[in-house]
């Protein structure tokens, strides 16, 4: 370790070490949230770009070795992809360790935040590089059906209730073996069709005078057993046959007159 620099932080007085700290020195504390590999894969972009710009923020234990990363661990290991062997760091005492881990306390991104990460990564490919297959695009994304539901929300509809999509997408979606410059067609294509599905499902909740928003994700669930079964773990069928069929599905529960207790 190289301590490039030594400060009181201008507003509680805390003393800061300004270092550089080789990379293998560098430890995860064990009451840190798991790490999300499509963040450290977005990093990694960026620093590709950018470099590593941002120190990560550590603290030592008396009786160990090494530091604590205690803000900025995904940083570090988008930066162990380039090889890096030394990382600038701020040392803090770790007596506000416990604190800076409260205040950095993130809710993990639902499908919603997912999506319109992935849409947007998707036009950036879209944009600088649309001779990429979308295929090579699995490695940046977590799943192929947030690029579909980020089309959804982003160029139709911010109400489509994308969570109780989730589950079935991830069934019949997939990653498409052709350039962005087409596959961007088909997503939006697809996008329409799962909007479609969506517009249906709150046709049928209304029209069952259902209050309860979380019903929509437990009438889609119906349908999906309906044409499926219970525990389907699989579908066959391909992305549009299997929206059709669920869409019908929608159609005869409303028909059938179904209330909320019948879908508990």
């Amino acid at each position: 370790m190289k301590v490039l620099a030594e400060y009181n932080d201008p507003i509680k007085g805390i003393p800061i070490k300004f270092a550089v700290i080789p990379i293998g020195d560098l430890k995860r504390p064990p009451f840190q949230r798991d790490l999300s590999d499509l963040l450290v894969k977005r990093l990694f972009i960026s620093m590709e770009k950018l470099g590593f710009l941002h120190p990560v923020v550590v603290y030592q234990k008396e009786d160990e070795e090494g530091f604590f990363v205690i803000d900025g661990q995904h940083r570090v290991e988008a930066a162990k992809m380039f090889g890096a062997k030394e990382l600038p760091a701020l040392i803090i005492p770790k007596e506000l360790a416990l604190n800076i881990m409260e205040f950095n306390t993130e809710k993990p991104p639902n499908i919603r935040e997912k999506a319109s990460q992935a849409y947007r990564l998707y036009k950036e490919f879209f944009q600088n590089s649309p001779e990429t297959e979308e295929l090579e695009l699995a490695f940046y994304i977590e799943e192929p059906s947030y690029i579909t539901v980020g089309f959804v929300l982003e160029e139709l509809s911010k109400k489509f209730p994308a969570g109780a999509f989730e589950p079935l997408l991830k069934k019949i979606d997939e990653f498409l073996s052709e350039p962005l410059e087409k596959a961007v067609e088909e997503r939006r294509d697809r996008a329409k069709k799962v909007y479609e599905v969506g517009e249906k499902l709150n046709e049928v909740y209304e029209k069952l005078g259902m209050t309860n928003a979380l019903m929509k994700t437990e009438l889609l669930r119906k349908a999906v057993q309906r044409v499926y079964g219970k525990r389907v773990r699989k579908i066959e069928d391909d992305f549009y046959t299997a929206l059709d069929k669920v869409g019908r599905a929608l159609e005869e529960i409303a028909e059938e007159g179904w209330q909320e207790e019948d879908l508990l």
